[in-house]
């Protein structure tokens, strides 16, 4: 794609970054056969292409984002299935990542817009104030149930995704002793909304990597990795987030170690991999950034590295694996999730269309109502054409969303891992087998 940006935009980092990226593009089109959001609408600018021409016009005239502008990004997922299937590798997250920024930083959004963003940017980002939240929607949801067509729709996807109970205790920093000889010391990101939602996820991954020989820390300071604001627009916040963990974790691989940083959240582990990009010009954080993201490791990556070997202690159940966008467009990790759940002993099946988005997103659900529910009912379709006896995934968003369309039960990936090599069943599963 030919460009036209002036010197003093490209004097800017981003931009210049930018301006590589649409260089790549050669209009193919590819990507709009892969586009969840052009599968449902038709609408070219509902594309990454048509996006990319948006963006291209946006940044060439260094003018604000309009409301045009910020529609068709905000429709995109970023589910990344464009750069699987590109053929001249465009990288689209760093360009819809910058362009998002933009639209943030120039672009005046509805008030009522505007609240209900920074609302969940702040919320979902603290563990601890989302917890408290998830206790009064509990409270709450019985009483104002009956009235539910009389709320503000996305105040009513909230209360449909929240869970039926509290969530349990956070995870504190801490450090869980291998059991029998050390093989790796790894740091675990405690992260934010998963603590609330399902801390069952971080439990079993401790007794799962312990059990195998693995010391695990949780490093004090470390939290939330950033991609909730990230994907937001909201640079500065999710580069503070990000520079906390990266600071916490480079302090404990100094003083003690660290082989890794292992991350049992998709969403996450795509953003952490990603902070020596998002700080390559930050003198103070750069190599250190870049050395967290080299360290980086998604759980089932290590579990592969390790060896695991189930006891073969649960019943064959058969499991449709759903392989979250993060994870297998974002991380290109697609084999190792399946082939651990196979030697784990489950009857493992692959929906189709599975690197179709199910439309969770991070906040998508909640802010572009319409195509995530689109989205939730195709992927549930898909899913339940294969007759599972439940379904398991790497992350707690796909959990939550795939879970509200279906009566089958939706469990993390270690959790079937952890119950097979001789934990306790899944909470999720305990009132179906």
């Amino acid at each position: 794609m030919q460009t036209h940006f002036s010197l003093a935009a490209l004097a800017d980092s981003d931009t210049a970054q930018a301006e590589k990226i649409l260089r790549a593009c050669v209009h193919c089109g590819f990507c709009t056969a892969t586009c969840p959001t052009y599968l449902l609408t038709g609408d070219e600018l509902d594309s990454p292409r048509g996006r990319i021409y948006l963006i291209k016009d946006m940044l060439e005239h260094e003018r604000p984002a309009d409301a045009r502008v910020a529609r068709h990004l905000d429709r995109c997922l970023s589910c990344l299935s464009c750069m699987t299937h590109c053929p001249s590798g465009v990288h689209y997250m760093h360009l819809v990542d910058h362009a998002r920024a933009h639209v943030e930083e120039t672009y005046s959004r509805p008030v009522r817009e505007r609240l209900l963003r920074n609302l969940l940017a702040f919320v979902l980002t603290r563990p601890g104030l989302l917890r408290l939240a998830l206790r009064a929607v509990a409270l709450v949801k019985p009483v104002v149930a009956p009235f539910e067509r009389l709320m503000p729709a996305s105040f009513a996807a909230m209360l449909a995704l929240a869970p039926q109970s509290p969530a349990g205790a956070p995870l504190a920093p801490q450090i869980a002793p291998a059991k029998g000889v050390r093989k790796l010391r790894v740091a675990l990101l405690a992260g934010c909304a998963q603590q609330a939602i399902n801390p069952d996820i971080h439990a079993a991954t401790l007794r799962l990597l312990t059990r195998f020989g693995v010391e695990v820390v949780v490093a004090d300071g470390a939290g939330c990795c950033g991609a909730l604001p990230h994907h937001l627009g909201k640079a500065d916040e999710s580069h503070e987030f990000a520079r906390r963990n990266i600071l916490a974790w480079t302090q404990e691989k100094d003083a003690r170690g660290l082989d890794y940083v292992v991350v049992n959240t998709s969403g996450c582990g795509t953003s952490v991999k990603d902070y020596g990009f998002m700080f390559r010009d930050d003198a103070a954080l750069a190599q250190k950034a870049a050395q967290i993201s080299a360290m980086a490791r998604d759980v089932s990556e290590i579990l592969g590295e390790i060896g695991y070997a189930g006891q073969s202690a649960t019943p064959s159940l058969r499991v449709a694996y759903h392989s979250a966008c993060s994870l297998q467009h974002g991380q290109k990790i697609v084999r190792e999730p399946v082939d651990l759940l196979t030697q784990a002993g489950f009857d493992v099946q692959l929906p189709p269309e599975s690197h179709i988005c199910c439309g969770s997103a991070g906040v998508y659900n909640v802010l572009q109502l319409e195509l995530a529910g689109a989205l939730r009912a195709r992927k549930v379709e898909n899913i339940e054409s294969l007759s599972p006896q439940l379904i398991a995934a790497g992350n707690i968003g796909c959990m939550t969303q795939i879970g509200a369309g279906t009566r089958l039960p939706v469990v993390h990936t270690v959790e079937l891992l952890d119950w097979a090599s001789g934990g306790p069943r899944p909470s999720a599963l305990r009132s179906f087998f």
